[in-house]
Order: C-alpha cells, then structure tokens, then sequence
C-alpha cells in the first residue's frame, strides 16, 4: 500500500471530494423528490450556488466578535478532517492510527458544540444566539447514545482503534452483529452535525439561526465545514458498522469510499424525506428512545460475546 495514502495532503483532498459528493448528492435527491430526472444539473448547480453564495456581500451586525465568528467554520473544518485521520484505507494505513482512534473521533465529534454555538453568539444577534443554544441542547441530548452504540462496536474488537475494529469484521460486520448500533448512529449523526431533520439551530423559524447573519466567503466555508462533517462522520460510521476496506475483488480504499458514500447519501436524503422535528421532541426522543436503545445495544452485544 503507498504510503502516500497515510499522509496529511490525503485528509485535505478526501474532505474536498467529500464535501464535492455531498453537494452533488444533495442536488441530485433534490431533483428525484421534486419528480426531476437528475441530469448534469446535479453536478453543475452546488457549483453555481456556492458562486452566487461567495459574491454576496457580507452583512455585519452589531458590535460583534469578529475574531470568534472567523474562527467558527476555520474550527469546524478542522474537527472534520480530525475525523478523517483516524478512518484507515487499509490494514495499518491510516493518518492517525492511534491506539484510542475512537475516543479521538467522539472527541471530535462532540466538540463540534462549540464552533456551532460561536457561529450563533459571536454576531451579536438574538435569533442566532438561541440556534446556538439549541445546538447545546440537541448536542448534548445526543452525544450518550452516540458514544454508547460506538463502544459497542468496539466490544468485539477488545481495542479502541479503528483499525483493530475493522479488522474484527472481517468475518461478520458489526452492522448485523451490533443491529441496534448503525440506526442509532444515524438518528444521531444528524443532531451533531446539525443537518437535514435535526438543523434545528439554523431552523427557518429563527430565520436561519446561526446562519442569519453569515453572508459571503464566511457562510461558504461555515457551509462546506458542515457538510465536511457529515463526510468525517460517514466514513467512520462506514469504518465501524459496515467492515470498512474489507470486501470482495476490490482495493480496500474504493471499499472504504463506497461505503462511505453509501452513508452519505443515507444522511443527504434525510433532509429530503424526513420533516424537520422539533427541538424539545428531539430531546425527549433522544433520553427516552434512543438513550435506552444504545444502552440495549451495549448489553446485547456484551451478551453475544459471552
């Protein structure tokens, strides 16, 4: 295997790519939920959006914290492609093969609550403050049965790293032996990425929440962080549930971009077909539904290994 796969420079031009699917993907569920036949228009309209998105003018409000509104997507970013070091193309192949490579995902990923709550407090704004409030709220609702369904995943592989749990699926993947473990990561995925159903912070009663009062060159990278996220966050999910490299005929990579994509896309038309919930349903949903799930997730898969 080269070992240019395992470098940084990889991390950077996979989160592009990434980023590039998402935006395609999105046109093209579009296009099929509107009774559109997808055409080139799928791969042409993210690009035309992004452009008349990056020419607008950039709106400021009110004494705001121009330094933390700069560092919000610049955080954003980098958390995302921090997700991206610790999913391995091969067996020892990864950026960042570290024996805890799970704990530094969920560490990733939960620290995603701050770059989404400063994007709402830093412009100084009402409405875009409390979608950074409801970021905490549905975050933090969501982050335990998050964490449960992923040590569950790990229970069989007896390690923390990502690769080691990969290589535990070799004979069976742990989306049939852990079956509570994928559904409840991708219940919520959605909340800590706040996207599609669970975009509660930027929701349309707020007026676009934290994204009110973002214009320009920052709402196009704040937007293209986000959808960095969903990627980082799929290709861990694909790494974790559905044996990453491991499959017939084909290089471990294109298994592990195929399955990728394949969540990515289970997540992009989550934001076509499923209505947007309401915040404190979400909250009740997650400790009374998903909460208890996850916990059975673990015992179930502690029983099976015994």
């Amino acid at each position: 295997m080269p070992a240019w796969l395992a470098a940084p420079p990889t991390v950077a031009f996979a989160l592009a790519a990434g980023v590039v699917v998402a935006a395609c993907l999105d046109a093209a569920v579009g296009d099929v939920v509107a009774h559109r036949v997808p055409r080139w228009s799928s791969v042409v309209r993210p690009w035309r959006q992004a452009a008349v998105v990056a020419l607008q003018r950039r709106t400021s409000s009110e004494r705001p914290d121009r330094q933390a509104w700069a560092l919000a997507p610049a955080l954003l970013l980098g958390l995302a492609a921090v997700m991206l070091t610790v999913v391995p193309l091969a067996p020892g192949v990864a950026v960042a093969d570290v024996p805890h490579g799970i704990v530094l995902y969920g560490a990733a990923a939960a620290t995603v609550l701050i770059p989404a709550f400063l994007q709402g407090w830093s412009p100084n704004s009402a409405l875009a403050m409390i979608g950074g409030y409801r970021m905490f709220a549905q975050g933090l609702s969501s982050m335990i049965p998050f964490a449960l369904v992923l040590i569950a995943a790990a229970l069989p592989a007896q390690s923390l790293a990502v690769g080691e749990i990969v290589a535990s699926q070799q004979g069976l993947w742990n989306v049939v032996r852990t079956p509570l473990g994928l559904p409840v990561y991708l219940a919520t995925v959605p909340a800590l990425a706040f996207w599609g159903p669970l975009a509660t912070p930027a929701g349309r009663d707020l007026a676009g929440g934290i994204d009110l009062e973002a214009a320009g060159a920052q709402l196009l990278t704040w937007r293209v962080a986000q959808a960095g996220v969903l990627v980082g966050m799929s290709a861990v999910g694909a790494s974790v549930f559905l044996g990453g490299w491991a499959g017939p005929l084909l290089p471990g990579p294109v298994w592990v971009v195929l399955k990728t994509v394949a969540l990515l896309a289970a997540l992009v038309a989550m934001s076509h077909l499923v209505a947007r919930v309401r915040i404190e349903r979400f909250v009740v949903l997650a400790w009374v539904g998903l909460l208890p799930l996850a916990l059975l997730d673990v015992f179930l898969t502690g029983w099976w290994l015994l």
